[in-house]
């Protein structure tokens, strides 16, 4: 078992301190590079809060491919690290900053164009998930992958990492709407992939291969996105639940027979948690809670909406609510999506994310209370349940030593049950730097030595976010 390694190694070469960045400030364009020490600071850390995140020597806020194509070949130069951030979302240590690195920040691109016929967007690393959305709803249409965060995570994090979110249950993850980008080698060559086409078998599917690669092969500075019509307005049902095994169970008994719009899952410390914040009404006392929606046309959602309401019925739910108002159904999932933020109110938190075969979610929900007793730290969970992808968020204080110490072992003791039970140690965050320690535990040793090759093979100097998962 291994504990996460909450620090950042020291990757940088030794004449790092040595190095001047006035060539790279001269060659970009004005107020394009930060260099001074407290301006930079902020641009150390993702949401995961690495506490030993090094100091950049310079941050470089590109506006298109050219500026990226500039830091990097500076970098190659010198053969110091290349960080790439977007909008410092990430919960995994993905864009913490390396000391002596460069860090290319792309959250001034932010250009989003809708092509309606064609059905695609083309949008800039830095735009929001939300603008995208949004984008996309002028012209009827829609971008169905939405992460919690979706009102302020950047479509290039969500590509790097292949987000996902409560609609992937039945609508797929960002890598089933990528049809094409452009991304800046470790070389500083910017190559275009892909296009707006909606098959294209020729050559290698190297436009798969960076999505989800964290910044480790390239750094995008376009994606080329598949839409769909706009989405109906959704039904939704609450069920509650005195017991996790029935509430874990009704999503099977749900999932075996048809695919919801969305099925997420709280337990009772999340519950509790968003309860105290909205003050909405939720069951403190339910060991469990899904909230599940159907976007089938009318009177297919009413047949969907009464068989799930017989499914959770059938597992002793406690209550169940459902509705047709969109207002009122988008309130639950509002709460649902404040969760981490609400449970972060009681602590710092260690955030896992990790994703089992349907058929062990219960196994796993049960495996992770049994670790929160043994342990002795709270960990709250919250799942995407359609899909197995869960969120356990461990709560500690970062003041008691020996509290630490508890949660980091209980970190590395979900993802080794989720190991166990067939599962990934990541569904949708990313490895980053603080899940790194159980890659090869995951993918085995034969899977990850082609991992490397290929690391190496596209980045012979790794300069390309080195600590980051591989």
């Amino acid at each position: 078992m291994t504990t996460p390694d909450l620090t950042t190694p020291d990757l940088t070469t030794p004449t790092a301190a040595l190095i001047d960045p006035a060539e790279l400030v001269a060659a970009l364009p004005e107020g394009c590079v930060i260099v001074d020490r407290d301006r930079m600071d902020s641009y150390r850390w993702d949401r995961a809060n690495d506490p030993d995140a090094g100091l950049p020597l310079a941050v470089v806020r590109a506006t298109c491919t050219e500026d990226i194509q500039v830091a990097v070949r500076f970098a190659a130069a010198h053969a110091i690290p290349v960080i790439p951030r977007g909008a410092g979302s990430g919960l995994s240590g993905g864009s913490s900053a390396v000391e002596g690195c460069i860090v290319v920040s792309t959250e001034r691109m932010r250009t989003i164009v809708v092509d309606p016929v064609t059905r695609t967007v083309v949008a800039e690393p830095g735009a929001f998930n939300a603008e995208v959305k949004a984008a996309a709803a002028e012209h009827g249409l829609w971008y169905p992958p939405d992460p919690s965060s979706y009102e302020i995570c950047s479509i290039g994090g969500n590509v790097a990492t292949n987000a996902g979110g409560l609609c992937c249950v039945k609508y797929g993850v960002t890598t089933d709407y990528v049809l094409g980008m452009t991304v800046v080698l470790a070389d500083g060559t910017a190559v275009d992939l892909g296009g707006p086409r909606l098959k294209d078998v020729a050559g290698l599917s190297l436009t798969k291969l960076f999505v989800g690669s964290e910044g480790t092969l390239g750094i995008i500075s376009k994606v080329v996105l598949r839409l769909i019509p706009a989405q109906r307005a959704p039904s939704t049902l609450v069920a509650s639940f005195g017991s996790l095994d029935d509430a874990t169970q009704a999503v099977l008994d749900i999932t075996r027979v048809m695919r919801p719009s969305m099925l997420e899952f709280m337990d009772k410390a999340s519950i509790n948690a968003v309860e105290d914040v909205t003050k909405m009404g939720l069951d403190r006392s339910a060991e469990a809670m899904l909230v599940i929606q159907s976007d089938e046309p009318d009177l297919y959602a009413a047949a969907e909406i009464a068989q799930i309401t017989a499914f959770c019925e059938a597992n002793n739910a406690t209550e169940v609510f459902s509705t047709d108002d969109p207002e009122t159904g988008e309130s639950f999932v509002v709460a649902r999506r404040m969760a981490i933020p609400a449970v972060e109110n009681k602590g710092s938190l260690l955030l896992e994310d990790v994703g089992v075969p349907v058929p062990k979610l219960g196994a796993l929900v049960r495996g992770i209370e049994a670790i929160s007793l043994n342990r002795a730290v709270i960990i709250a969970v919250i799942a995407h349940a359609g899909d197995g992808n869960t969120h356990p968020l461990i709560v500690f204080d970062p003041m008691d030593a020996d509290e630490t110490a508890r949660a980091q072992l209980a970190y590395g003791e979900v993802m080794d049950l989720a190991i166990t039970l067939g599962g990934t140690i990541t569904g949708e965050h990313g490895v980053g730097r603080l899940k790194k320690g159980w890659l090869g535990n995951y993918l085995g040793a034969d899977v990850l030595g082609l991992n490397h090759k290929i690391k190496a093979a596209l980045d012979p100097q790794g300069i390309l976010n080195p600590g980051a998962v591989l």
